[in-house]
């Protein structure tokens, strides 16, 4: 038998009439729809500032709580994140689950954490939040019975019975597990600046079209099943960084990586969580910023991922705007305007045109030149093939000759072997 969805009721503060309050709503709601949660009712109230015993005014409080006992919902979801104090004060006054946008967001990653490192930064951030509340929690999560409720689902500590003794052990030991992993990571990164092979990293917010555009060069010039990435119609689709070397039909390549994707007020505990898989971006040679450019709140979510990369020190990295979905907005497709590109990646319209513009900037400092390398210095050849990109190869009766492109410091360092600059 199919399983009854959830039902809840949103709830949100409008502090001093914020303009975007409402699309801050909506997004609660897709939230709440990403986690195959029936939103029932919308309850909102206009305050100077938010209520700090109950978030919202104990009249208002008690009036939802009411309607969510005769809507017989399963949960009330807050639109901000909800303090220990007002999660107990809540828990108090409601017979249902209580939870907020945070909770909501860690619910979502916890289902889409796929790999051993996502599920870790997941739980970590989960257990943090948890610490502070755990009061609160307890008497929320106690009425549901049978165990229902987001803290008795998904991976690792699923009881809310927890201690706050148990929770900071296993913080502790999920933390060692995550530093281990870090350094897996480290190791990989290492050995990817030693093949000099330029990182092109993906970035943007939730649902923008990442995973797409990763997906269309592995098509393209990957062609290989196996390396696609996951892809669907649905908030922070992709968790888990994955990188792909793309190579070009003229032997140019980089590495492309796709991973988690940004959105308004993505919890604190998460970003401090997942920051050793966001700092991956930091060590990129060029950025692509995937833009929904058919969603009216696109300007927001330019400017929610400039401070998420300010964040995280990766905002002095170059960066191609990739405006997705214009042939919703456009009637003619390419328009390219100096780092903007508006293209759309579902009807391939502009793909060329960005690949063109990928490698104009990652091969910018790069220099292309034919060398002639004598047989005895075969180990030279090899250098070059691993590490540069060779255009052709040819032989003559002194040796092998390369035409290559390089970066500046190797040219200069077999800079005597070079026959022709072109």
């Amino acid at each position: 038998m199919r399983q009854e969805k959830e039902k809840a009721i949103l709830v949100g503060v409008n502090v001093d009439f914020q303009e975007n309050f409402e699309k801050l709503m909506d997004e609660l709601e897709n939230l709440a729809l990403a986690c195959d949660i029936e939103v029932v009712g919308r309850e909102t109230q206009n305050l100077l500032e938010i209520n700090k015993p109950l978030y919202v005014g104990k009249g208002k409080a008690e009036e939802i709580a009411k309607k969510a006992e005769a809507l017989n919902v399963d949960m009330v979801i807050f639109n901000n994140e909800l303090s220990g104090t007002q999660t107990r004060n809540l828990a108090d006054i409601f017979s249902c689950e209580v939870i907020d946008r945070t909770a909501l967001i860690l619910e979502i990653f916890s289902r889409r954490a796929r790999t051993k490192e996502a599920k870790l930064q997941v739980e970590v951030a989960r257990l943090e939040y948890m610490l502070p509340r755990l009061v609160g929690l307890h008497k929320s999560l106690g009425r549901q019975g049978g165990g229902s409720g987001f803290f008795n689902k998904g991976s690792g500590e699923k009881k809310i019975e927890l201690d706050r003794r148990r929770i900071e052990d296993k913080l502790t030991d999920l933390k060692k597990e995550l530093e281990e992993l870090s350094k897996d990571r480290e190791v990989q990164r290492k050995k990817r600046e030693e093949s000099d092979i330029p990182l092109v990293s993906l970035v943007g917010y939730t649902n923008a079209g990442k995973s797409t555009l990763m997906n269309y060069m592995i098509d393209r010039f990957v062609k290989d099943e196996d390396k696609r990435v996951f892809e669907e119609d649905m908030l922070f689709a992709t968790l888990d960084t994955s990188v792909r070397k793309i190579e070009l039909d003229d032997n140019r390549k980089f590495l492309l990586s796709d991973t988690v994707g940004f959105i308004s007020e993505l919890p604190h505990d998460l970003i401090k969580a997942f920051r050793s898989t966001l700092e991956e971006i930091k060590n990129a040679d060029l950025l692509l910023e995937v833009i929904d450019y058919s969603d009216p709140d696109f300007d927001t979510h330019l400017d929610v991922t400039k401070k998420t990369l300010e964040s995280i020190g990766a905002s002095d990295i170059p960066v191609i705007y990739v405006y997705n979905k214009s042939e919703l907005m456009l009637d003619k497709l390419p328009l390219i305007d100096e780092d903007e590109i508006y293209l759309s990646i579902k009807e391939k319209k502009g793909m060329d045109e960005l690949i063109d513009m990928i490698v104009e900037r990652i091969y910018k400092n790069y220099k292309r030149c034919k060398m002639l390398i004598p047989f005895s210095d075969g180990s030279v050849v090899s250098y070059l093939n691993e590490h540069a990109t060779v255009m052709s190869t040819d032989y003559n009766e002194k040796g092998t000759i390369l035409e290559v492109e390089c970066r500046i410091a190797q040219y200069n360092k077999y800079k005597e072997y070079v026959i022709e600059e072109i």
